[in-house]
């Protein structure tokens, strides 16, 4: 690695727009930037709000195998999010690989989510963190996409808020969607 030193934590303002930035092309990577009602990159809690789909938790009505599909798909986005998240601070905006290190935290948190969250067994949690992994390098590892994630970076830094709409429109203009 560089001589930069890189961390599950933000560094700074610019690493925050980049890992938001990251979520977003993850998202619409997975067909599943609908999702999104709202992201500000002021906030100390989550930087996404979902709408109202994400949320739906079931009803008695509804099967329990589609509540659990349902969780399963949730689980998949916020597992392609944080790879997402990560590839984009590492590989767009400090040009080197994520740490072998970083990447294992990372499928330590998604192993241990998707065997509470959704109770499924290691292996269905491997072959679901994998696709995500592998579709998210093929767009970050991709040098053609960065000028436009970078400036999708830049433009979250300057509005400091975006609403779905707006971040499908600006992921569209960047040719990115």
């Amino acid at each position: 690695m560089s001589q930069h030193k890189f961390s599950l934590s933000y560094l700074n303002e610019d690493d925050r727009a980049y890992g938001l930035a990251g979520m977003m092309v993850a998202l619409a990577n997975i067909d599943a930037i609908d999702r999104v009602a709202t992201v500000t990159i002021d906030t100390d809690g989550p930087m996404v709000e979902f709408s109202h789909a994400y949320y739906f938790s079931g009803s008695p009505s509804i099967s329990p195998k589609s509540t659990w599909d349902n969780l399963v798909a949730n689980f998949h986005l916020t597992t392609s999010m944080v790879v997402g998240n990560i590839l984009a601070r590492s590989i767009v905006r400090l040009k080197e690989d994520a740490p072998a290190e970083v990447m294992k935290e990372i499928y330590d948190i998604v192993e241990e989510e998707g065997k509470e969250t959704c109770e499924l067994e290691s292996d269905e949690v491997e072959t679901l963190y994998n696709h995500a992994l592998s579709r998210a390098l093929r767009v970050f590892r991709n040098p053609r996409v960065h000028p436009a994630i970078d400036e999708f970076a830049r433009i979250i830094s300057l509005k400091r808020s975006l609403s779905g709409r707006e971040v499908i429109d600006e992921l569209h203009l960047l040719q990115l969607i």
